[in-house]
């Protein structure tokens, strides 16, 4: 399994590196993350592991999930999140933290992007709008969807207002300033997707090259 963990995103500063530039990084406050199960292609169809992060308490898990928790050697977990492919060395119980990133140089992160609701289309998709003058009665709209006759129905795929946000997104190749593992803290150069305490899944980057 490539070294993979979950955490949850702290906000963002800037640091200097040893030539003292100044870097916007990103904090992620990432594990202890313990191996809950593994699934394997006989039992389960398909090969993950599946790991958990942010203890909770008892009173707030069913009992189905602490029987799990239980038969793993862990705590409750309020976060459960699957890394498909091989375990290879890692058994149920292992305990994941950010020093297996400590040789690691790109980093990718899955996270969900903000929520912003409903908007309209200069807000979803950058449309310019219409004339801001009176009398114009076309502002903000997004002008002509429908068709004639033939086909008489509105393309799909056809920007239009809707909801906007709360979508996985993943942000390649972000370069690890620090890793602090007392504090199981890791620092990404740039920024991540979602809010201020969102969850996120940091795992080495898959498309790095191998001089990065």
């Amino acid at each position: 399994m490539k070294p993979t963990i979950i955490g949850k995103k702290v906000g963002m500063t800037q640091v200097y590196d040893e030539n003292n530039v100044l870097i916007p990084v990103t904090v992620i406050e990432a594990g202890p993350c313990p191996v809950v199960q593994i699934k394997t292609t006989e039992k389960d169809g398909y090969e993950a592991v599946q790991l958990g992060f942010d203890v909770r308490k008892e009173k707030n898990t069913s009992k189905a999930q602490l029987t799990r928790f239980k038969a793993a050697g862990t705590a409750p977990l309020g976060v459960l999140k699957e890394v498909r492919g091989e375990a290879g060395e890692v058994n149920v119980g292992d305990v994941l933290t950010v020093a297996q990133f400590a040789e690691t140089k790109k980093v990718d992160i899955i996270g969900t992007t903000k929520g912003r609701g409903f908007q309209g289309v200069v807000k979803r998709w950058g449309f310019a709008g219409g004339p801001a003058s009176h009398g114009s009665m076309f502002h903000r709209r997004g002008g002509s969807y429908g068709m004639c006759q033939w086909p008489g129905e509105v393309l799909k795929g056809k920007k239009m207002p809707g909801h906007m946000g709360s979508t996985r997104r993943t942000t390649q190749n972000l370069k690890v300033v620090k890793v602090i593992e007392e504090q199981n803290l890791i620092l990404v150069k740039g920024s991540v997707h979602g809010p201020n305490g969102s969850t996120v899944v940091v795992r080495s980057a898959i498309k790095a090259k191998p001089s990065a």
